[in-house]
């Protein structure tokens, strides 16, 4: 009867080591993927950023090109408005509440 029961006590004790170590190992292989997860996640998250960060120097070379362009358009516009004859006094308009021109 005492052997049985030290036979018994054994081999729930190996049963429970057993148990433990796969606690353990699934533990470990858990840690692990997730630690593989979250190097993934911060790669794609450093990406994305990256990605962000180019489209934001495009846009702002955009932007800066539509500025030179705006600028170059405006100052032709200028010179070209200076040069222009001035329309006559008389012309067709509205002076005093009045129109002055020829039908």
């Amino acid at each position: 009867e005492r052997r049985e029961r030290k036979r018994k006590l054994s081999k729930e004790m190996a049963e429970k080591a057993t148990r433990e170590l796969e606690k353990m190992q699934l533990k470990e292989k858990a840690d692990e993927k997730y630690k593989e997860w979250l190097e993934k996640k911060r790669a794609e998250e450093a990406e994305k950023k990256k990605k962000e960060k180019e489209k934001e120097k495009e846009r702002e070379a955009e932007l800066q090109e539509k500025r030179t362009r705006s600028e170059k358009v405006f100052k032709e516009w200028l010179q070209n408005a200076r040069n222009k004859p001035q329309p006559p006094l008389n012309g067709y308009g509205f002076p005093h509440g009045r129109s002055t021109g020829l039908y």
